[in-house]
């Protein structure tokens, strides 16, 4: 069993400084040189080359080296993406291939002969079966994706085979749902990640885990070191992606969906895979498409010998960014300066084009205008509350209020259990987590809750126990109810 970790490093342009300091200190610095004081330690690294440009210009190059000696010394695989990242599937073709373009030149200029990519991690991990030909034009041998890119459903990937996209030669390496999850954020220790993936390292198999890197420090603090305990320990056997196609050389071909990373069954089911930054019923997201799509137009009209093309060129870069869109989704993130920003960085972009005329930078501050009136309207109505249309049921309701009385007890046990075992453990934040979700879900708050505790079970314990415990106590509880509405006491 190999299992191979991607961390994806990011932040967007115009970060405050204080901010990538704190991220530097808490992460960027002690995950470096965590690498390098484990020399077994392997691991896919993706910085985007806009996190590269403002680490240089906080003066962090010595970090910035950390990583290059590390994938000199032959620890880290560093992969392309897309520069700003910005959703590459929503763009014209021409637009996603200068991401790649310009992420690749970044890292080349900070990292030099260290950047070596034979893979690519796409911006949310956002995908479209179009892309296979710029990718492959741009040079990638493989690209990451969701494990929802095979089939469009959860579990389907084959981890014993490799996999090509159908008509390309562009292979495709899926991150699993599950475990990734448990490295990020649900394991406090590499004891439970091994009991977590107990499955899978017993296999002959692979693992592909992928997350952002913040986690490791910043977002979690002090979780690099189950980064760390993961380095050394003997039955997790790291390796870096492209390492795989050494060890596993059969190649099953696979036609892959459009997806995210952060796409359910059922986005794909309804087309709406990018929701978060294209929704269809978000008027907003209409608008913004419309000043974006109208700016790029306008400066493919202006020819790059006109001395202002190189600086409105970089301008609409960065004003692509895909966190415009993600902020103005309402579904449930939602943040006024980001919205206002991005139109404002197209609208200006538009208004100093020389070859603009006067309709259309009239309908650029129309369409500008229209984002921030709207905004504020759906901030002031509370549009931006009312997040979700389907009322949610209370578990108790759902299970022991209806006769199943397996299920609910099933669930409140296993809770019980993973709390006193945390408090056994004396990580006493996680044992409150249990205790809290156990008086929610006995009050019936758990409506209440934007993480589900119930889904953060799932994701706690390994694949199928859940499943099998629920059957349990049904069993039970079904061996000693009679066949009356009645029941004795026992």
């Amino acid at each position: 069993m190999y299992w191979a970790n991607l961390l994806h490093f990011y932040q967007p342009y115009g970060q405050k400084r204080e901010i990538v300091d704190a991220i530097v200190a808490q992460c960027y610095r002690p995950v470096g040189e965590g690498i390098l004081a484990h020399p077994e330690a392997r691991l896919t690294i993706n910085f985007t080359g806009v996190l590269l440009d403002q680490l240089a210009a906080y003066g962090y190059q010595d970090v910035i080296d950390l990583y290059a000696e590390a994938a000199r010394r032959g620890q880290v695989e560093f992969v392309g993406s897309g520069k700003y990242h910005a959703i590459l599937p929503l763009l014209p073709v021409a637009e996603a291939r200068r991401q790649i373009e310009i992420n690749n030149d970044t890292n080349r200029h900070f990292f030099g002969d260290a950047y070596q990519p034979r893979g690519i991690f796409l911006p949310e991990m956002a995908w479209d079966p179009k892309l296979a030909p710029v990718l492959e034009a741009a040079g990638f041998d493989w690209v990451m994706l969701d494990e929802l890119a095979a089939t469009g459903r959860i579990g389907d990937a084959d981890y014993t085979k490799m996999h090509q996209i159908t008509g390309t030669k562009l292979k495709a390496l899926f991150r699993e749902h599950r475990l990734s999850s448990m490295v990020a954020s649900v394991a406090r220790d590499v004891e439970h990640l091994k009991d977590a993936a107990r499955d899978e390292l017993s296999q002959r198999r692979y693992i592909v885990t992928g997350m952002d890197g913040e986690v490791f420090g910043h977002h979690q603090i002090g979780h690099q070191e189950l980064l760390f305990a993961m380095f050394k320990d003997p039955d997790i056997k790291l390796v870096r992606m492209s390492d795989l196609f050494e060890k596993f050389t059969e190649l099953t071909q696979v036609k892959t969906v459009a997806c995210t990373w952060a796409s359910s069954e059922d986005d794909i089911a309804k087309n709406i895979q990018f929701i978060s930054w294209q929704d269809p019923e978000n008027d907003i997201h209409k608008l913004q498409w419309e000043l974006l799509n109208l700016t790029i137009e306008q400066l493919e009209q202006l020819p790059k010998s006109d001395p202002d093309y190189p600086r409105l060129r970089g301008q609409l870069d960065q004003a692509i960014a895909s966190d415009q869109f993600y902020w103005a989704a309402a579904r449930p993130w939602w943040m006024i300066e980001h919205i206002e920003r991005g139109a404002f960085d197209l609208l200006t972009i538009l208004q100093h084009q020389p070859n603009s005329g006067p309709l259309v930078r009239e309908r650029g501050l129309n369409l500008y205008q229209q984002i921030l009136a709207m905004a504020y309207k759906w901030q002031r109505s509370g549009k931006i509350d009312r997040r979700d249309d389907n009322p949610r049921v209370p578990f108790k309701e759902l299970s022991l209020e209806r006769g199943d009385h397996g299920t609910w007890h099933a669930f409140v046990d296993m809770m019980r259990h993973e709390e006193q075992d945390a408090a056994g453990r004396r990580d006493y934040e996680e044992a409150i987590l249990w205790r809290n979700g156990i008086y929610k879900l006995e009050h019936k708050l758990d409506i209440y809750d934007s993480l589900y505790v119930l889904d953060l079970l799932h994701k706690r314990l390994p694949r199928g126990e859940v499943e099998e415990t629920i059957s349990q106590y049904k069993a039970k509880y079904n061996s000693i109810r009679g066949g009356q509405v009645e029941q004795r006491s026992n």
